[in-house]
């Protein structure tokens, strides 16, 4: 088990944009933490409102954006624009190149919401976009992310999949798709109980070794994000 406690993030304020990373990022170098198996990038972004990120570019990488609160409004080098809220999955695979830009919606609030990286299995590929609208289930996994063409989740050039789920006190498996697969957990809120220990909103734990069904528990009501990943 890897445990990175929310408080042991890199931290850049930049007045717009407040930013913890979970791996290397930026100007937050730690060389103990240059990803987990093919998650690369894991940042808790909040944008002040009408601010964002403007128009720069990225090439072979498969960049997953989720709106914990508020919109984004996203436009890229493809011709693609679109809103993306709370509820809904974003992906971006960056293939040959593409440039793109990301700003909050709202002239009032402030956005939050994850940037997700993961290195891609076929480098090279025709950059492509795709956004869903998921379901937050209580006790139930939603997917968000994954290698298969399905409705409910977005599709990714990677053996990678992600779930959700709201977990009310209680317990809920994690049954993994592949076997050889890592598992990374990031708690949205609440708390979680993972093999006897104690984890909080915003920890992150990386689970290298074990069975293939993991085991969660929670006394509280609590938001789940499960990212399985090739090694």
């Amino acid at each position: 088990m890897i445990i990175h406690q929310a408080n042991s993030r890199g931290m850049a304020d930049h007045g717009w944009l407040n930013s913890h990373h979970t791996f290397s990022f930026a100007n937050y170098f730690e060389a103990s933490r240059m990803g987990f198996g093919k998650l690369r990038v894991l940042n808790d972004d909040v944008v002040a409102a009408g601010r964002g990120f403007g128009t720069h570019p990225h090439r072979d990488m498969e960049i997953i954006s989720i709106p914990l609160e508020g919109s984004l409004k996203h436009s890229d080098s493809e011709g693609n624009e679109q809103l993306i809220k709370k509820g809904d999955v974003q992906i971006m695979s960056a293939g040959t190149g593409v440039s793109h830009s990301e700003f909050n919606y709202s002239q009032v609030d402030a956005v939050s919401f994850l940037q997700i990286w993961v290195e891609p299995k076929k480098m090279g590929i025709k950059p492509r976009y795709e956004q869903k609208t998921y379901v937050l289930k209580k006790n139930e996994w939603s997917l968000l992310v994954s290698p298969e063409l399905k409705p409910e989740s977005v599709w990714i050039n990677q053996d990678a999949f992600f779930s959700i789920t709201k977990l009310e006190a209680g317990h809920i498996k994690y049954s993994k798709y592949i076997k050889s697969n890592l598992v990374y957990v990031f708690i949205l809120n609440g708390t979680l109980n993972i093999q006897g220990k104690e984890f909080r909103q915003r920890d992150g734990i990386g689970l290298e070794e074990g069975e293939d069904n993991v085991e969660f528990s929670s006394t509280l009501s609590s938001e789940i994000l499960v990212m399985e990943v090739p090694r």
